[in-house]
């Protein structure tokens, strides 16, 4: 695989067959062995140059190749905004693990959405699925209507693209542009994970400011696949989610056809063991927005539409302080989800591999009150926090939850008694 970095105007280029490549041209008046060019835009072609994002395909037939969509329920369980089944809720909400399907279910198939933000006519927001599955694809997906942010929990992914192929396992991330065509196979024999569909501007790396030129996660750790192709004439199914609904048709040939291709607008991979944590040795935790790993900026400068933030191993060193995630109400809405081991503020149980949490806009949250008592009693000393990955989808927007989300039997109802347990403070 190639190093990718998300958000800027790095070129790549890979070849499946010495020579598909065009030479000088993109698309020539005779491509190399008769492959049809097409280019796929993730941005405006007037989009500043170091925001455009496209790239050139070269492939055995054009995508234009195709019957007319037809509605489709190919998943049943999967929705996109505008998230209005229900009222937002100002209450905060978690749920255990999404169970695992009864019944043989592909990755699409076993999309849930549990609640998102914005609009996808106008390009805002985000939808926040999980996803738990059984058998691999045979049909293929796409989004027109936003790029796909996939964290995998339990279980490995083969992802066959357009573009090549890509594996992630826990503890990696891939991220598909807005209408790649994709298909995911299961080597573990099932998995389980979260999707965030970002339907607004482009996730690419945080600005560092005064960190510095080094720091967070990196940009020679995002990696694209090399191109691979698949010369077929066998029946394909290709389903498309476009303005929130799922439509699909049949193709007589592989979508996944692309000899050669060459651009900065690729699917990619980054293992989040990579990420450099920066990280308090005086005092006070820092702000989550210091374990950012990607960035969807709004028009408002440093609001984001969306941010993907981690939690990490790491050292926790500081002095005289209270050293887990404070309590705090916040102008942002997070969605929490949990990969790996425990989380720091949440170590009294209920918030487990798998499981997620919801906590909207300015209302308050923080650590369960066992976390709470151990953090204040805590001999501080150095200590290194291991086997933990937990990460956040933040958005500027309240998440507006599902109807399943809400009356699923995994939506904890008893949440809030993890703050019922503190005494009051004595004051003379």
């Amino acid at each position: 695989m190639t190093t990718y970095l998300p958000g800027f105007a790095n070129h790549h280029a890979s070849e499946a067959v010495a020579g598909a490549l065009p030479i000088g041209r993109n698309s020539p008046q005779r491509t190399p062995f008769g492959l049809y060019a097409e280019q796929l835009s993730g941005t405006a072609f007037t989009a500043p140059r170091a925001e455009n994002r496209r790239s050139w395909l070269y492939r055995l037939r054009p995508t234009a190749n195709h019957p007319p969509f037809r509605a489709s329920d190919a998943a049943p369980l999967l929705r996109s905004a505008p998230f209005d089944e229900v009222p937002p809720s100002p209450n905060r909400l978690r749920w255990d693990p999404l169970p695992w399907p009864e019944a043989p279910t592909d990755w699409l198939g076993g999309l849930v959405s549990y609640g998102g933000t914005g609009s996808v006519a106008e390009q805002t927001g985000v939808g926040i699925h999980l996803y738990a599955a059984t058998q691999d694809m045979e049909r293929v997906f796409f989004s027109a209507d936003g790029e796909l942010l996939i964290v995998p929990q339990e279980g490995a992914l083969a992802i066959t693209t357009e573009f090549g192929r890509i594996d992630v396992a826990p503890l990696q991330i891939a991220l598909i542009p807005r209408g790649v065509r994709f298909r995911i196979a299961l080597p573990d024999g099932r998995a389980r994970g979260y999707v965030c569909e970002n339907y607004g501007a482009l996730f690419r790396l945080p600005d560092l400011g005064p960190i510095g030129a080094n720091g967070l996660a990196n940009p020679r750790d995002f990696e694209t696949p090399v191109a691979a192709y698949e010369d077929s004439d066998a029946p394909c199914e290709v389903v498309q989610k476009f303005q929130g609904r799922l439509w699909s048709t049949t193709l007589d040939h592989s979508p996944f056809d692309v000899v050669a291709w060459h651009g900065n607008l690729a699917p990619c991979r980054y293992d989040l063991t990579r990420f450099n944590t920066i990280n308090t040795v005086s005092f006070d935790h820092p702000d989550p927005s210091i374990f950012t790993v990607l960035t969807s900026p709004s028009d408002t400068p440093g609001t984001a539409n969306c941010d993907f933030v981690i939690f990490p191993p790491r050292w926790m060193v500081a002095e005289d302080t209270f050293r887990p995630p404070w309590f705090h109400r916040n102008v942002m809405s997070e969605f929490m989800g949990l990969i790996t081991g425990a989380y720091d503020a949440k170590e009294g149980g209920g918030f487990a591999p798998g499981g997620a949490s919801l906590h909207n806009q300015m209302n308050g949250h923080g650590p369960d009150q066992a976390s709470w008592e151990k953090a204040t009693n805590a001999d501080l000393k150095p200590v290194k926090l291991t086997d933990t990955m937990a990460f956040m989808f933040e958005t500027r927007h309240v998440v507006r939850p599902t109807r399943w989300a809400v009356e699923s039997p995994t939506c904890q109802l008893d949440y809030d008694e993890v703050w019922s347990g503190f005494a009051k403070a004595q004051v003379p």
